[in-house]
């Protein structure tokens, strides 16, 4: 069986840089025998303001990609039992790939790993696209054509349930995200003595990522230094050295659906420090969680934020919380951040 990973186009300042480098060599040490489809190296990759890729970029990605399954086809490549990995499931070539297979008789399997879509209302789809019926029905015939559903959190699949009640929940798979690699590539950052008093915002500069509350906080704290990492124009490399010096990684989001930013901060010995919802709930200790109304949103944060001042300060004293960072670490490594139950899947060796 080959395995044809269809790539999500990568961003050098985001995982997804991190992904085309690291994970054939990780599903390939699993046993697997990995073909990439890439897309085209001019592609264009500066983020759309708020969102995580190109929004006419991306399209050119898939289109290079269709273009490559399509002369695979063609050629002959592509066998019975052949697997398509779409490690951005919202890709609407896996309805072409779809067509193909079925029409020229050749009998695959296709898998989708999901990050976002229009069923987020706080998600970029959610804000600008809402519940219109096209982009539903997309999501839905999307949904349909995999084999597999992908997704890393419980919450994200009750998200995207709420608004697709119907489909077949056999084809649902909570497996987390293949990120073994994160262990080790931050291992060398993880120096107690580098640990300063900051607060570290570590997320996109998006509405629903509430940065004005981070602002805010920082003006309330000034024996601590707030850091917004997006406004400072760091290479990953400096990106990670600001990380290994922060105290904590804060988050109020409104939208999350697993949360890499605070395990990598927790990786490197800085305490998250998130709001008890999203998928935050089911993945980070209560020791690290505050109520989740102090930063529902503004009018909410300042009704409460002299409860939230006063945790962040007692947090940055704290000086004994080093083992529950790591305990938390080893957890959200087990149980979201590890590719096992992905790759068996894969394999037909369903959990």
């Amino acid at each position: 069986m080959k395995v044809f990973l269809v790539e999500l186009e990568p961003v050098e300042t985001r995982y997804t840089a991190q992904w085309k480098k690291h994970l054939p060599t990780q599903m390939r040490e699993a046993g697997l025998d990995v073909e990439i489809i890439t897309g085209p190296e001019d592609a264009p990759q500066d983020t759309t303001p708020g969102a995580f890729l190109n929004f006419s970029g991306t399209n050119y990605w898939k289109s290079e990609q269709l273009k490559t399954i399509s002369q695979m086809f063609a050629d002959g490549k592509v066998q019975h039992g052949d697997y398509f990995l779409y490690t951005d499931a919202w890709n609407p070539t896996v309805l072409q790939l779809k067509y193909m297979a079925e029409l020229l008789g050749v009998d695959i399997q296709i898998g989708g790993m999901w990050h976002a879509g229009s069923y987020d209302p706080a998600d970029f789809l959610g804000r600008l696209i809402g519940d219109a019926k096209w982009v539903r029905l997309a999501e839905e015939s999307m949904f349909e054509t995999f084999d597999h559903n992908f997704f890393a959190t419980d919450f994200h699949i009750d998200l995207f349930l709420d608004s697709f009640p119907d489909v077949d929940k056999d084809k649902i798979h909570r497996v987390g995200w293949p990120m073994e690699y994160m262990e080790d590539t931050l291992f060398d950052y993880n120096i107690p003595a580098n640990k300063m008093p900051m607060v570290l915002f570590p997320h996109r500069v998006a509405p629903e990522k509430q940065v004005d509350i981070f602002k805010d906080l920082g003006k309330s704290i000034p024996e601590a230094q707030f850091v917004v990492a997006q406004e400072t124009q760091l290479s990953k490399d400096e990106y990670h050295m600001l990380l290994s010096r922060s105290k904590i990684v804060f988050s109020a989001n409104q939208q999350e659906t697993l949360g890499i930013s605070c395990y990598e901060g927790a990786l490197v010995g800085a305490a998250p420090l998130v709001p008890d919802r999203l998928s935050y709930t089911e993945m980070y200790d209560s020791a690290f969680k505050y109520p989740s109304e102090w930063t529902e949103d503004w009018d909410s944060y300042l009704v409460h934020k002299d409860k939230l001042v006063e945790h962040i300060r007692t947090m940055l004293g704290d000086l004994n919380n080093s083992e529950k960072i790591v305990k938390q670490a080893e957890t959200l490594k087990q149980d979201f951040f590890g590719g096992q139950a992905l790759y068996e899947i894969i394999r037909g060796k369903q959990l």
